[in-house]
């Protein structure tokens, strides 16, 4: 059976797959958009759905005031005697030479909670993991930070600790147990025990177009570690015309008949974008081996990601309609979800539709909407008949309280539409209130598509930031009606807004978005409400929301 990378399109880095005895499952980075840390779950590594959040509800982590690009990193998850660990870093701050990240452990016995208050761990770097050996004992690890070092990215290694596998307390003394190479900011660092040998998988090289995953091994769990002579295991640093670019931050998982494979974070950049995506960083698999001397190696040779690859045809289930079919149409038919997922509510991916949501409630669909730093509160969103309700937060520009519903996108062709009942406010103030559908990279990179209160009467306005600097592109008249159709093409670095206002549309000039690509997220096609007068003052309601893939 053949399948197509990436496995989980759209904004889904820093993936750790495992199995915990009756599935395969991927969780991966979330950074500023809630709930925290995704969990992907399958039965055979081909076809994937969208199972949980693991920090959610109470659990969710304070995450207002958290600058663009940090909060919830590289997450590791290992299942153990029933008991599933997830270790994570939420950052607080990156700016140089110093970052502040709080490592924490929760653990819950089953994947859809509850989850553990978090324990905290250490804040010496970023990236956690946690080892068990078969003596019983657990060991703690982390990229450590160097603040010293005279370069910009101070990655300086791998540190470890021995753990408390029952409460989790920190044993001992850190020690650093593997400096890198010469590829440098050595990250996402794991181990894994095969052989006799305990085997180290590092991040390394940058997550752009350098990055790389490198493999080293020891006797002994404290090292010394030896790099594989012929690292890295995967890269496309050399070779910018690969479709697949960025190729690294991995994790090994074993089949039940004894096949290795390596889930690895990758994009799908513009050309000419040094490996920059609009995408985001995506999730790929990969099969490896093992060699006669105890490396690991791509089952197909090189070190290049791959866009089609085989996996084991055991387990396929036949008498599904609504999951994600990752595998060539061959004859073979989509799995059936396990009763734990949310059935019918499959991953977008390369080759599906898209998904259509009517926003009736009674919550948001968690496999296709986010927020941004802080969850759904019924004090700015809700449900009604009518459709979902947002009353006005703060500007694209805030880390803290913005009211946006977003949902990824998964392909560089796609479209978005939805149906928007507001009245802009007439007064002296109405300006600075806005609603409608944005393009969110960061507060940096933006796009807004809004109805706003205009000199003569209501108008759609398209404005942007560049990498900071905003800009008014176009304002175009539109009816006092109330009611608008908003919609978006997306097609590579262009994108087409048109308004729809009862009496006809408006479609404005193509905008190039090259800009939305780049950082450590990916766009997101939001709905978004905004009252710079008084929060919560305004609102606007949503409903028929239509996202598709194109081509």
């Amino acid at each position: 059976m053949l399948i197509h990378n990436p496995v989980l399109p759209g904004f889904n880095p820093d993936p750790v797959i495992f199995r915990d005895g009756e599935r395969y499952r991927i969780i991966v980075s979330t950074f500023e958009w809630l709930p925290g840390l995704r969990v992907y779950s399958s039965d055979d590594l081909a076809h994937w759905s969208y199972e949980t959040a693991v920090l959610d509800g109470p659990a969710a982590p304070e995450l207002r005031g958290n600058p663009a690009a940090c909060s919830i990193w590289g997450p590791f998850a290992v299942w153990r005697n029933g008991t599933y660990y997830v270790a994570y870093t939420n950052v607080r701050s990156t700016r140089v030479p110093y970052k502040d990240c709080d490592n924490y452990v929760v653990t819950a016995t089953s994947l859809n909670g509850p989850w553990s208050e978090p324990v905290y761990v250490n804040s010496s770097g970023f990236d956690p993991s946690l080892f068990f050996d078969d003596d019983g004992r657990a060991y703690f690890l982390n990229a450590i930070w160097d603040y010293r070092m005279d370069t910009r990215n101070k990655s300086a290694g791998v540190v470890m600790q021995e753990i408390d596998p029952r409460t989790l307390e920190l044993i001992g003394e850190a020690r650093v147990i593997f400096p890198g190479t010469a590829a440098r900011k050595t990250e996402a660092p794991q181990i894994y025990k095969h052989d006799g040998w305990y085997y180290l998988l590092t991040a390394e090289g940058g997550t752009e177009s350098g990055h790389q995953e490198t493999v080293a091994r020891s006797r002994s769990v404290w090292g010394p570690y030896e790099a594989d002579p012929e690292t890295p295991l995967i890269t496309a640093a050399d070779d910018p015309t690969l479709p697949l670019q960025c190729a690294g931050h991995a994790s090994l998982v074993e089949t039940p008949g004894g096949d290795w494979y390596l889930a690895y974070l990758c994009s799908r950049p513009f050309e000419n974008n040094d490996g920059f995506s609009i995408l985001g960083r995506e999730t790929a698999i990969q099969r490896v081996r093992w060699t006669d001397d105890g490396w690991l190696r791509l089952a197909d040779g090189g070190h290049h990601p791959q866009e089609v690859v085989e996996v084991p045809d055991a387990g396929v289930r036949t008498d599904c309609a609504d999951c994600v079919d990752r595998a060539d149409s061959g004859g073979t038919s989509p799995i059936v979800p396990s009763p734990s997922l949310n059935v019918g509510n499959p991953v977008v991916g390369l080759s599906d539709p898209g998904f259509d949501d009517p926003l009736t409630g009674p919550s948001l669909n968690p496999n296709h909407w986010n927020t941004l730093r802080q969850l759904p509160d019924g004090e700015w969103l809700e449900f009604a008949g009518a459709g979902l309700t947002i009353r006005g937060g703060q500007s694209p520009q805030s880390f803290f309280d913005q009211h946006i519903v977003g949902t990824r996108q998964t392909a560089l062709a796609c479209t978005a539409s939805v149906t928007m009942d507001y009245v802009p406010d007439r007064s002296a103030v109405g300006y600075l209130k806005l609603a409608g559908l944005t393009l969110y990279l960061n507060d940096a990179n933006y796009v807004l598509f809004m109805v706003t209160a205009g000199d003569d009467g209501p108008v759609a306005v398209l404005q942007q930031s560049v990498r900071g600097e905003f800009s008014q592109v176009e304002v175009m008249p539109v009816s006092d009606g109330g009611g608008y159709d908003l919609s978006v093409r997306l097609n590579g670095n262009s994108a087409w807004f048109t308004v729809g206002d009862g009496t006809g549309e408006t479609r404005f000039a193509p905008l190039d978005v090259t800009f939305l690509s780049g950082g450590y997220t990916g766009n997101f096609i939001g709905l978004d409400v905004i009252d710079m007068d008084r929060r919560n003052a305004s609102a606007a309601t949503f409903r028929d929301f239509r996202y598709r893939v194109l081509g």
